[in-house]
């Protein structure tokens, strides 16, 4: 027994010291940062806590809410992993009105979207727009059709019309990663402009072509070409006129941006059509989405006959990628999707009051928690380094932790999330220090001074000392 109380009271006193020592080191930390000029008219909120008792280890404005960013992800990653489940796949499904008679159908040719965005994502082996080109083709000749006497429908009806959340930057949301989800996705709604620039500064620079083809939409050149290169795409949502800004550097044979689709639905209608083309099935009717439909005030097709369907990859594979490489269009799928589940249509609103219910019920303060969207790239989120920290203990001890935790991107030697907006630099995850301490931390920083790449090894001189003590 006195051994036993010894070890106790040494094992007691060594923690003391510990958590002394790691307070005192972050403290130090901290004042040095925020006496660099970077931070001078900048706010921070900073919260650590032990991971196995997720007692509080050290906070700075921890319960202060600003911009997180793309951490923001977190929260609807771990909602999607529970409300839907790991295990979650979206289905597309091929149908047809009217009947199949002597190889002609007599009817219209639909493809019923359910918002996956991963549809024809180059991402998932099994899953690329060569494996969808080849499903649909099986189930037509399947079906036994050779020719359509009706239309070809998008029916992207799942999701609300409007795409976008509210909030997003007109600056971001014609570049790839400003691209909102429909209820029919293709490509992740993204494509590649091929650009060239003059060879010395000054020279006009040429549009080569889009990847797929953008058609019918009239692209306004204002590239210039100069020494750098910030290239910024203006493609709205339905809109028949795009514009560009920015540079490309001189003297580069071909630069490449890429922006995201005004029109999913009817750029999946046109890959349709040449798989169509390829195999001499004639359509004499329209390709149409619900978009032609809905705003004319039309009823879409209803009753059809399934041939064929797309399955996604599960949740946990699509959120590997949604946290990994942070693509915003999967997180405004999710929570779209999470209301077509819960409340039976896929609006950004609803998802996020669902989300924002559901971290309310695990005991997060919506004080602490103001959510616009499932992505973070509205710089009207806000949200404190505290709740943070405690979605994350919140994770680890659930079925799916192992595959929320292997979705979280290594940056200065640690598990953690990061998210950038302008003059927003934060992380958040999980580190294990080199004497075994676990931790779970969040950092938000807005308004700091200069650029991200400034700030960022300062953010990871602070966070270094969660690897030593």
């Amino acid at each position: 027994m006195q051994k036993l109380l010894v070890f106790a009271v040494l094992f007691f006193l060594s923690f003391q010291i510990s958590a002394q020592t790691i307070n005192t080191m972050l403290e130090r930390s901290i004042a040095a940062l925020l006496n660099d000029s970077q931070m001078k008219n900048a706010s921070i909120s900073f919260y650590v806590a032990d991971a196995a008792s997720g007692a509080m280890v050290y906070h700075k404005n921890g319960y202060t809410a600003l911009a997180p960013a793309s951490t923001l992800k977190s929260f609807t990653a771990i909602a999607a992993l529970e409300i839907l489940g790991k295990d979650y796949r979206y289905k597309t499904s091929i149908q047809h009105t009217g009947k199949v008679e002597d190889g002609i159908l007599k009817g219209d040719l639909i493809f019923r979207g359910s918002g996956d965005p991963s549809l024809g994502s180059w991402r998932y082996e099994g899953y690329k727009q060569e494996h969808v080109k080849t499903t649909f083709l099986e189930a037509v000749a399947a079906a036994g059709i050779r020719a359509i006497d009706g239309n070809i429908i998008a029916d992207n009806s799942a999701f609300e019309l409007q795409p976008l959340p509210g909030g997003w930057p007109w600056d971001d949301i014609g570049n790839y990663y400003g691209a909102g989800p429909w209820g029919l996705n293709w490509n992740e709604n993204q494509f590649d402009m091929h650009i060239r620039p003059g060879k010395k500064e000054g020279d006009e620079v040429s549009i080569i072509k889009t990847v797929p083809e953008i058609q019918n939409v009239t692209i306004i050149n204002n590239f210039k070409t100069t020494k750098s290169e910030d290239t910024r795409l203006f493609f709205a949502p339905y809109s028949k006129v795009a514009f560009t800004e920015g540079s490309v550097p001189a003297g580069k044979t071909v630069v490449i941006a890429s922006g995201s689709m005004p029109d999913p639905p009817r750029q999946f209608l046109y890959a349709v059509k040449s798989w169509l083309k390829e195999k001499n099935i004639y359509t004499t009717g329209e390709y149409l989405t619900a978009f032609d439909f809905l705003s004319g005030g039309k009823a879409l097709p209803r009753n059809a006959t399934e041939i064929g369907y797309f399955q996604s990859p599960s949740m946990d594979k699509m959120e590997y990628w949604f946290m990994r490489k942070s693509i915003n269009i999967y997180g405004e799928a999710f929570a779209k999707t999470i209301a077509l589940e819960e409340k039976g249509h896929g609006n950004t609103q609803d998802g996020v009051d669902v989300i924002k219910k559901f971290w309310k019920e695990k005991g997060i303060d919506l004080s602490e928690f103001k959510m616009i969207d499932g992505s973070g790239l509205s710089p009207q989120n806000a949200v404190t380094a505290h709740a943070e920290v405690q979605a994350l203990l919140y994770a680890q001890n659930r079925e799916y932790y192992k595959a929320f935790y292997e979705s979280m991107p290594v940056y200065n030697d640690m598990k953690m999330k990061s998210g950038t907006i302008a003059r927003c630099k934060a992380f958040a995850g999980y580190h294990t220090s080199a004497t075994g301490n676990n931790y779970v931390f969040s950092i938000i920083i807005n308004n700091y001074e200069g650029s991200s790449y400034g700030i960022v090894p300062k953010m990871y001189k602070l966070l270094d000392n969660l690897k030593k003590y």
